[in-house]
């Protein structure tokens, strides 16, 4: 329930529309209350069972006698309209059932058309925040989750909770009212008679408790089970190439087949426990219609004596009772639509409610331009048990490219990582214009870093959109300005559409040069003063290296840059080359300094035929 409490939070900003679906729904249950009372009368003049002879208006005495001043109200009425005809009193009679219908459904109508603005409003609101937490959190988040089970969370449990527990929030006013007014008519017409209602509807409500005890365990099991097979099916598509490659196909085929054997045993459970609720509560309710017959048949046939009861007073609450049965089973199937929607409420709100450790202080400050220099003052930082980077300390002026080179793991990406503030560092500070970069605003501080990585990582959409990540306000003159520094204008100018064209999933209409350079552009539009290109040509034939290490050049004038690169002939006019090891500075110098000291970048610089 704390969940559904949780879900309900959603619901503030639609209080007009709640406000409205609540009022209709107070109408709605008051006339089909009525629509049912209001054949009382005219089975009274069907059977004859009362004459039509009240011509003194009546008085109203109290509460107490609410329910006989209506109906003898209701009698001088018909009276005066009629005029004792029992014609056209059996007319008037049918009349009033036929407005008390419409009437009924009338705010019935209206309570589900504010219901549609207030639930599709919470599903949105929710499906957004979930989407908005997951964009926030940071990549450590990530690497301990599967895709698929967050993709699962944000699709299949919202829509879950749509279709589970947020029917949910038009049962709380209307049934419950439906009750209520039912009940008290029902009181009105046999005390003693209800007095079998008040048993039964615990007996039932205690049946479909036991029923959906275990729904929610089963709920969870299927709702994880979806989130393996998006797992799956993401991983498939991502590595369609390699399962091919591999002869794989049948090895994820029994993987994804296994899984969805497992989804299929538990839907099975959940859905014919889900089944049994409905003939429960139905047989249980035919149960009790069946003593409230017997006993109300007593009491008919005891009409005239104390405690007797007229014809077409039992038969009206005959109906009275079975039409309970429809609200009663409507609560008792909304409280097991929520045990069922709990579990997916529990991972959407596992999401939203976990901690983001980067985010920003208080009073962080917005940096608005680099001044004078980087440093990484001291800093270690482990991903998990072991130190990939131990008392680092490195200071970058501004204007100068310094390259960070060595064997992998040695820590160089992990730099990256850092001074982007994708991880924070265990011990130590990155200062920039001597300010640690944790006081300032992650998104000011992200705006002075431009990133090109080793993959090329763009949308499906136009080469103008992909670059406007850098800039939303570029012109198309900026666009194509940012195309010729990064040397790739040569070929958009060539395609169908020009910037206009559509790269595909992943850009893969465009060779892996092609959409390298405009990982360049998309940074060159951004003109930020530092850049940080990690390993940008490292999966790169020669030509398209070429073409590429010209376009980093050319981005790289005036620019702050730290350069990571494995082909070591990228960085050679490097202002400083770092040697990382294990996390530790093994050397540092120029191009021309290292190779003199014939040590570790001479090694490297060795295995890559380069002199």
């Amino acid at each position: 329930m704390n969940q559904f409490i949780n879900v309900l939070k959603y619901a503030k900003p639609y209080k007009k529309f709640a406000l409205g679906h609540i009022i209709s729904n107070v109408f709605f249950a008051l006339f089909s209350t009525l629509s049912m009372i209001a054949l009382k009368p005219m089975l009274d003049v069907i059977f004859k069972q009362k004459e039509q002879t009240q011509l003194v208006k009546p008085v109203y005495k109290g509460l107490s006698k609410l329910g006989d001043y209506a109906e003898n109200y209701l009698s001088f009425q018909m009276h005066e309209f009629t005029g004792g005809d029992k014609s056209k009193a059996l007319i008037f009679v049918v009349g009033l059932i036929i407005i008390a219908f419409l009437l009924k459904n009338l705010f019935g109508y209206l309570a589900n058309y504010f219901m549609v603005f207030l639930r599709n409003g919470v599903v949105r609101d929710l499906r957004n925040a979930v989407y908005k937490k997951t964009v926030e959190l940071p990549l450590s988040y990530f690497s301990e989750q599967k895709k698929g089970d967050i993709m699962a969370r944000v699709t299949n449990d919202v829509s879950t909770l749509q279709y589970s527990m947020l029917p949910v929030l038009e049962l709380i006013i209307r049934e419950p009212l439906t009750i209520i007014f039912t009940i008290i008519a029902m009181l009105y017409l046999s005390p003693s008679l209800t007095l079998f209602v008040f048993i039964f509807i615990p007996i039932t409500g205690l049946i479909i408790s036991r029923i959906g005890k275990s729904l929610k365990r089963k709920s969870d099991r299927v709702q994880t089970e979806q989130g393996t097979i998006l797992t799956i099916l993401e991983e498939t598509l991502t590595g369609l190439r390699i399962i091919k490659g591999f002869n794989a196909e049948e090895k994820f085929n029994d993987k994804f087949e296994e899984s969805s054997t497992r989804f299929y045993g538990y839907s099975n459970k959940l859905m014919n426990r889900q089944n049994l609720a409905s003939p429960a509560s139905e047989v249980t309710g035919i149960l009790a219609i069946a003593v409230l017959l017997w006993y109300g048949g007593q009491l008919v046939l005891k009409e005239g004596t104390s405690g007797g009861l007229d014809g077409s007073s039992f038969l009206v609450y005959m109906g009275l009772a079975y039409y309970i049965l429809t609200p009663a089973k409507a609560i008792s199937r909304g409280l097991y639509n929520i045990k069922q929607g709990n579990a997916a409420a529990e991972r959407i709100q596992e999401i939203i409610d976990t901690p983001n450790p980067l985010k920003d202080k208080d009073n962080a400050i917005v940096k608005t331009g680099f001044d004078s220099n980087i440093e990484f003052k001291n800093i270690s930082f482990k991903y998990e048990k072991e130190f990939v980077l131990k008392d680092f300390s490195l200071t970058i002026p501004k204007g100068k490219t310094v390259a960070l080179v060595g064997q992998s793991g040695s820590g160089k990406s992990t730099i990256a990582n850092l001074i982007t503030r994708f991880y924070d560092i265990n011990k130590g500070q990155i200062l920039i214009d001597g300010t640690d970069i944790r006081d300032f605003t992650t998104k000011s501080l992200r705006s002075q870093l431009g990133i090109v990585t080793q993959d090329a990582i763009l949308f499906n959409d136009s080469i103008k959109n992909n670059l406007k990540l850098g800039d939303e306000h570029a012109t198309d003159e900026d666009v194509i300005d940012a195309l010729k520094v990064a040397n790739a204008w040569e070929f958009v100018k060539d395609l169908p559409e020009g910037i206009e064209t559509n790269i595909g999933d992943s850009g893969n209409k465009l060779s892996g040069g092609q959409k390298q350079r405009l990982s360049i552009a998309r940074a060159v539009l951004k003109g930020p003063p530092i850049m940080i290109l990690d390993e940008a040509t490292s999966a790169l034939d020669t030509e398209s290296e070429r073409l590429v290490q010209v376009a980093l050049e050319n981005m790289m004038k005036n620019r702050t840059s730290i350069v990571i690169a494995h082909r070591l002939s990228t960085i050679q006019n490097a202002d400083e080359i770092i040697v990382l090891q294990k996390g530790s500075i093994a050397e540092k110098g120029t191009h021309n300094e290292l190779i003199a000291k014939n040590g570790m970048y001479k090694k490297l610089v060795d295995m890559q035929n380069l002199g």
